[in-house]
């Protein structure tokens, strides 16, 4: 398994200061996307079985294409109901991302069946890829388990003012902020000052509990990286489905301006 804190360390260590590992989301149904996303150099990428219609059965094959390419594979969740965290990672997840932690109880939630006991209530399940399908000893398959990263999704006001307190109980490995749902949850634009000032106390929270911080935005290299100087350790750009449409949108258009259409 390629360990999410291992993508993010490597982020760190690039020559100039760092800079947050790139991800993207995967929202097609298809080994060729997570190939060609590995093709491309992205350091992860997430499967996204909240938005849209892939099966855990597709998410499993998908994650071993990723393991297979050097491809850091994580999964979001639809909710918090254990039996997804669960399976997601018996398929070989590096770690989950839980939509809408808006409170302690939901962190704690979301964290206990990725941890096995005494730390949460994982299943054993070594027989599953994660544990090599039985072939890896169970003293190795209990310490790589101790490894997947449980990311929660701050996407609410509750669940902003919610983050030091979050954070204090230090089960979460890293947060995400989602733009796109707290400005809809304020009835703001992503960028008014009410929902920029909040995902600003969401990072200066993680910063000063030690805690990764992420977040996406569309296709814009240049913020990915500006956001980076502002203190995020790993940021989305776009998704599998978005890349493809938007690259065969500009071929027609180019195409079309040539021939003047």
């Amino acid at each position: 398994m390629i360990r999410f804190a291992d993508v993010l360390e490597r982020g760190r260590g690039q020559a100039g200061g760092g800079r947050p590992a790139l991800g993207t989301w995967v929202k097609l149904p298809v080994v060729e996307s997570v190939e060609l996303m590995a093709l491309a150099g992205f350091d992860f990428v997430v499967l996204d079985l909240e938005h849209s219609p892939m099966t855990t059965e597709t998410a499993s094959t998908l994650i071993a294409v990723a393991n297979g390419r050097g491809l850091c594979p994580l999964v979001r969740v639809p909710d918090h109901s254990p039996a997804w965290i669960q399976r997601v990672l018996d398929a070989g997840a590096a770690g989950v991302l839980a939509p809408h932690v808006d409170s302690v109880e939901q962190a704690l939630a979301v964290t206990r069946p990725a941890r096995f006991e005494p730390d949460g209530s994982r299943g054993v399940g070594p027989t599953s890829r994660a544990g090599d399908w039985g072939l890896r000893p169970m003293g190795e398959y209990l310490a790589e388990g101790a490894h997947v990263a449980v990311i929660g999704q701050v996407e609410s006001d509750a669940g902003v003012r919610a983050t030091a307190d979050i954070l204090a109980e230090k089960r979460l490995d890293a947060v995400f902020v989602g733009p796109a749902d707290l400005s809809v949850s304020l009835g703001r634009s992503a960028d008014h000052p009410d929902v920029t000032s909040r995902i600003r106390t969401v990072v200066d929270a993680c910063r000063e509990a030690e805690v990764p911080v992420g977040t996406a935005i569309g296709a814009d290299p240049a913020r990915a990286a500006q956001l980076g100087r502002e203190g995020f350790a790993f940021v989305m750009v776009s998704n599998d489905a978005t890349i493809l449409g938007s690259g065969g949108a500009g071929l027609v258009r180019d195409f079309r301006s040539a021939v003047g259409d």
